[in-house]
């Protein structure tokens, strides 16, 4: 019985250990992510990546202007890594900065967040910088979009406006593997801002969705796949 009840604490402590790991894990993304977001500002930060090898750290940096993340000579991705590595106590950084194209900007969340907390901060009116966003958004091909404006809007009361179009997933594995989604902050005399922006990606097919095809296509498909080379795989011993 002893044994037993040993083994159990044991394994309970196992779970518990992980769980903390993979929380801490988090928490170090959101803190590392939200360092590089206000270092990075003006270089159209549009997310990162983490990956952990025998060698090091690598952390990769999507932008827009990826000159303003590496610096003259890389004075800046350098300063960035020296303090990625003090602060957070990453083994040995190496980071490095992958180029968001113009097209490919307006469907990413993250990068548009930044721009509209760019906009208001412009001095834009919140219901323009939401409306367009959206509006540019759904034109650039996504299936739908939440934009989310929440703060002193207007007065001294904090308020929340949304900006929804086409269609898009509020909870669920659906909407954690199909919505980008981005996060800034506009800083305004009244207060701040916080600017949300959810996408829901071009050619994403949900669950539900089925296609019926006619009794003509599904001979061509069996056709194509008749006729399709047979591949042999070899096998060393």
């Amino acid at each position: 019985m002893s044994w037993r009840m040993t083994s159990e604490v044991n394994i309970m402590a196992g779970k518990k250990s992980t769980i903390k790991a993979i929380v801490n894990r988090n928490v170090e993304r959101h803190l590392v992510k939200e360092f590089l977001m206000q270092n990075t500002k003006r270089s159209g930060f549009g997310g990162l990546d983490i990956k952990r090898t025998p060698n090091g750290t690598e952390v990769t940096v999507h932008a827009e202007r990826p000159g303003l993340v590496i610096g003259r000579k890389g004075k800046i991705i350098k300063e960035l890594e020296s303090r990625l590595k003090s602060e957070f106590d990453l083994f040995d950084p190496q980071l490095k900065v992958e180029e968001i194209k113009s097209s490919e900007s307006t469907a990413n969340a993250q990068v548009m967040a930044e721009k509209i907390a760019s906009a208001l901060e412009r001095g834009w009116y919140y219901r323009r910088a939401g409306a367009s966003a959206a509006e540019n958004i759904m034109t650039a091909g996504a299936r739908g979009v939440i934009v989310t404006l929440a703060g002193k809007l207007t007065g001294s009361r904090n308020r929340t406006q949304k900006f929804i179009k086409g269609h898009v997933k509020y909870c669920g594995e659906t909407a954690l593997i199909h919505m980008d989604k981005g996060y800034s902050v506009a800083v305004k005399k009244l207060g701040t801002i916080g600017v949300t922006v959810e996408i829901m990606r071009a050619n994403t097919r949900l669950p539900h969705e089925i296609t019926i095809f006619s009794n003509e296509e599904l001979l061509i498909r069996e056709g194509n796949e008749e006729a399709a080379p047979e591949t042999t795989e070899e096998v060393t011993e």
